[in-house]
């Protein structure tokens, strides 16, 4: 392939070696005008390369941004993008999978909050799947903290996905062009809403009741705390979504029902998850902590306290630094946590 000469060169064997690489890659690229040349993509993955979700990304970033692409084939481990001026309007996105069409909205987000613009979004494909943030935890985590740091953005879930059938589907208003300001966050306060949801699809509700029956076992959580919801979707699925609001800010946790795994397995999976994040004291969970990365960065500062960072999370922060002139400091924090601060570089 040829790259433009002025292309950044990313080895996505680096670090994590996922598709967070790309997805942040090409969010950023059309933020700054700077093509970037990605080679070994995915490579540490059992399945190397562009799967549906990835491919679904790369082609939504060229939709918003006018871009020229190179390698955005099924099973491509190189790309090179090469982007335009980001131009907001109606765009519809479709996995055509269960891939994961929250991770496709968290790579064309940026680019429309930082250009002048409202645009209106629809994402068809996985709402619920196993390697990727739910629904809720972006509607209910991610934008409110957005939205504190100014940004204009809603979400509306029409129909529940599950993984492997798909068909899920959820709209997105992004109105762009206003800053975003520095977000401190460092303690969480008190608990002020707990809540324990049973999501299931084409099951017998009885794996939900046993969830939240396990849930309440290990949990103590009051039986007004537990819900189980049947909602239509393209297959069977089930999720089991932990919620904590507090005073300054709400974090989620989920696990999902697989075939030979017991109800009982899925909630103690999850349970553990949330113990040891309210057992840290930290406000910021591992994953919230990877995806508050780009908007902090783009806000020019920032900082907030998390758990031990995960690989995930320090490689995404070597490919913002690729890209925009920041640099995350991280430093021990009380209670064994891990502060992370932005800075200009």
């Amino acid at each position: 392939m040829q790259a433009p000469k002025d292309a950044i060169v990313i080895d996505g064997s680096e670090g994590e070696g996922g598709g967070q690489i790309l997805r942040t890659s090409l969010a950023l690229s059309l933020i700054t005008g700077r093509p970037f040349h990605l080679v070994k993509l995915r490579a540490r993955r059992h399945k190397p390369g562009l799967l549906r979700q990835h491919l679904t990304a790369v082609r939504a970033a060229t939709s918003v941004g006018a871009a020229k692409v190179q390698g955005d084939a099924l099973g491509s481990q190189e790309l090179v993008f090469q982007p335009g001026p980001v131009k907001h309007g109606d765009y519809s996105f479709s996995v055509g999978s269960a891939g994961s069409v929250t991770l496709v909205l968290q790579t064309v987000i940026w680019p429309l909050l930082h250009a002048p613009g409202t645009s209106n979004l629809s994402f068809e494909g996985g709402t619920h799947n196993p390697m990727a943030p739910p629904f809720e935890f972006i509607a209910e985590v991610f934008l409110p903290l957005l939205r504190r740091m100014g940004a204009q953005v809603q979400a509306n879930l029409d129909r529940v996905g599950f993984y492997p059938a798909g068909g899920g589907r959820f709209t997105a208003k992004v109105t762009g062009g206003e800053p975003l300001q520095p977000l401190h966050w460092h303690d969480r306060g008190q608990v002020v809403r707990r809540q324990a949801r049973a999501i299931y699809a084409n099951l017998p509700k009885s794996i939900a009741d046993r969830e939240l029956r396990a849930v309440q076992n290990l949990l103590g959580w009051e039986r007004s705390e537990l819900r189980a919801i049947e909602v239509e979707s393209a297959g069977p699925g089930n999720a089991l979504l932990l919620s904590v609001e507090f005073e300054h800010g709400s974090e989620l946790f989920s696990a999902f029902g697989e075939k030979r795994i017991s109800a009982e397995q899925v909630a103690a999976r999850v349970v553990k998850e949330l113990g040891e994040h309210l057992g840290s004291e930290a406000p910021v969970g591992p994953h919230l902590a990877d995806q508050l990365l780009i908007p902090l960065a783009l806000a020019g500062g920032g900082s907030f306290r998390s758990h031990a960072l995960t690989q995930h999370t320090l490689t995404n922060m070597e490919i913002v630094g690729r890209f925009l002139p920041v640099k995350f400091e991280v430093t021990d924090a009380p209670a064994g946590t891990r502060r992370v601060a932005v800075a200009p570089r």
